[in-house]
């Protein structure tokens, strides 16, 4: 049976290195691509070399990391530049492999089982592809070689910036000796259950037993144990496979607290509007709506409900957002808002329906299908709702257009 050779290129420091190639000022000087402290979104989402060697770590917040290093220089991100530079990449990945699996903006999988007749060995390709990046991109990357996807990404990991490390099959002597947090997926608290139990390696996870590990943190413990013996058997996506989408959502922190049924209402609406949006594009209905809310003193909680009939409006999912946040309301001033659609479906042909409930729906569907035509002519703030008038600053805010793509490159550094 031919072994598996599978690659994991991560793009080092990838929104900072964009940053620093294209605002030369920035280059060789400690800086950060933060989130907008007016908006209270003032956290580090990346830094560069210079900036880490300070002790500054993603996700805190920019006082934090001003107190650390005073002369930091802090710029806002650019997506759009972001995901200019991620396709690059790909189209330089999909000259060895059509299986190219993303994980991120700056992270992919590649399985090159069936290319090394024509370029090498794994190796030789991971170097070849990290000389390519550098040439043609102008930032450099670091990738894993190994024969499962976990040790691959393990790979990538290890020596940055700009390396290759190789992680064969006598892994054992290589890896069991880290720490068992550096495996993906044992985030925090994880890795917290699992050091009060003595289990500080990926070796002492390995050789852990089993049913303890079962037990301890049910089917993660099983998966975990699989990982850190080299048991992963996880195939990598093809390019063109399109990843299963089970939910939709948005949320924002919104610059004041919001203080009544009204601030609530326009934010609700806002996040509803870009949800619904959302899943008109992809001919999605969902079949339930869930509501995240965090207060001024930062205290957390999700609230989800079943709609009565699948639907894609947003007035739909406005109408369930704000039943549930009515029948749990918070204690405190609310700090920030979050709506998303759950149970999604595709449905690219509707049967038409003469119970009222559902044409009424239909109608309502017509009607925001026209808003989504006026609005991409003519831009978003071309039709609005009436409530949006009691408060023009809060509800200026355009989540489609703002939403941030692939949150989970923030969330992964979390789990890191």
């Amino acid at each position: 049976m031919e072994h598996q050779v599978i690659l994991h290129s991560d793009m080092n420091n990838f929104y900072a290195s964009v940053e620093c190639l294209d605002n030369p000022k920035l280059r060789g000087k400690p800086m950060a691509v933060t989130g907008d402290p007016d908006a209270r979104h003032g956290i580090v989402l990346a830094k560069n070399y210079e900036a880490k060697k300070y002790g500054i770590t993603t996700g805190e917040p920019l006082w934090m990391a001003r107190q650390k290093c005073p002369d930091i220089l802090f710029t806002p991100p650019r997506y759009e530049r972001y995901i200019q530079f991620s396709q690059a990449a790909h189209e330089i990945y999909e000259e060895y492999t059509d299986q190219v699996e993303t994980f991120g903006l700056d992270e992919c999988w590649l399985d090159v089982t069936g290319s090394t007749h024509l370029f090498g060995t794994g190796k030789d390709m991971a170097d070849d592809i990290r000389s390519r990046i550098k040439k043609e991109l102008g930032i450099t990357a670091s990738v894993g070689v190994s024969f499962n996807k976990i040790f691959a990404k393990l790979g990538s990991d290890l020596k940055k910036p700009d390396a290759t490390t190789v992680i064969d099959h006598n892994f054992q002597s290589k890896i069991w000796h880290l720490p068992a947090n550096m495996l993906l997926y044992v985030g925090k608290a994880t890795y917290a259950k699992l050091l009060k139990y003595g289990i500080r390696t990926i070796g002492d996870l390995a050789c852990a037993d089993l049913s303890f590990l079962e037990r301890l943190l049910g089917k993660n413990g099983v998966m975990l144990w699989a990982f850190a013996n080299g048991l992963d058997r996880s195939p990598v996506s093809y390019s063109y496979s399109r990843r299963i989408i089970k939910t939709i959502g948005n949320s924002v922190t919104t610059h004041r607290d919001l203080l009544n049924d009204t601030d609530i209402k326009i934010i609700l609406y806002i996040l509803s509007e870009s949800v619904a949006e959302r899943m008109r594009n992809e001919n999605f209905y969902c079949r339930s709506v869930q509501i995240s809310i965090r207060d001024n003193t930062l205290v957390s909680y999700e609230r989800q409900g079943r709609l009565p009939l699948p639907s894609c409006t947003s007035q739909a999912i406005f109408q369930k957002a704000f039943e549930l946040y009515k029948g749990n309301p918070p204690q405190n001033p609310v700090r920030s808002l979050g709506v998303r659609a759950c149970n999604l479906f595709v449905m690219k042909y509707r049967q038409l329906s003469f119970l009222e409930d559902a044409a009424r729906d239909q109608k309502q569907e017509a009607l925001e299908h026209a808003i989504d035509d006026v609005r991409k002519r003519y831009g978003h703030y071309s039709i609005q709702r009436g409530i949006m008038l009691m408060d023009s600053r809060l509800s200026h805010l355009d989540p489609v257009a703002e939403h941030t793509i692939y949150p989970e490159a923030f969330l992964k550094s979390q789990n890191k």
